[in-house]
């Protein structure tokens, strides 16, 4: 099994490969879905952010108040790298043993999306490595239609490398300005190479 890793900054298309990859029958696993799963009512990690940021974290719903933990870990290096240490052990744990599974069914082709994958040191894990990438002015724009304010889109944009860093180490570059039509054909080239 071919196995590749997709990374790249937030907002410039991550979701959106994975889409258009699971919608070609590509198998597909996108930690951003594994670190919902972690938090969720019962799992251990939603015990531990609790007791580590405080009862505030959790709603009356008994889900993880998100957004409250968002905006305590993205003004706090410490905070998230805290957090981090938390969710990235437990998000590896379920996309290795995803691969493994596909290994073992046979399956030709694999995506993990890791929006980290190089600030982790991860991108051994994988025979290849794609980047996708807008110009910095889109991903702003991408980013206020999520309703994110300025100074919030500024500490995401801290907490990860450059984007021209993460396009300098990967194997592949997916740029995400055009069509998704465009962005799609970008996809299947890179998987008829591989």
């Amino acid at each position: 099994m071919k196995s590749l890793g997709l990374t790249g900054g937030v907002g410039m298309g991550k979701s959106t490969s994975a889409q258009v990859l699971r919608s070609r029958r590509v198998a597909v696993v996108d930690t951003d879905e594994l670190a919902r799963e972690v938090v969720q009512p019962g799992q251990p990690a939603l015990a531990q952010i609790q007791q580590a940021f405080g009862r505030g974290m959790i709603g009356p719903d008994g889900l993880l108040r998100r957004a409250e933990l968002a905006r305590i870990v993205f003004a706090d290096e410490v905070a998230r790298k805290r957090l981090e240490e938390m969710l990235h052990p437990l998000i590896r744990e379920r996309w290795r043993a995803q691969l493994a599974d596909w290994r073992q069914r046979d399956v030709p082709l694999a995506f993990v999306v890791i929006p980290l994958l190089f600030e982790i040191n991860e991108e051994a894990e994988f025979d290849e490595t794609i980047c996708v990438a807008c110009s910095a002015a889109t991903q702003w724009q991408r980013l206020r239609l999520r309703g994110w304010r300025p100074e919030h889109i500024q500490q995401r944009l801290a907490a990860q490398w450059p984007v021209e860093e993460k396009i300098a180490r990967a194997n592949y570059l997916v740029w995400t300005e055009g069509s998704l039509g465009a962005h799609a054909w970008q996809l299947e080239r890179i998987i008829e190479r591989v």
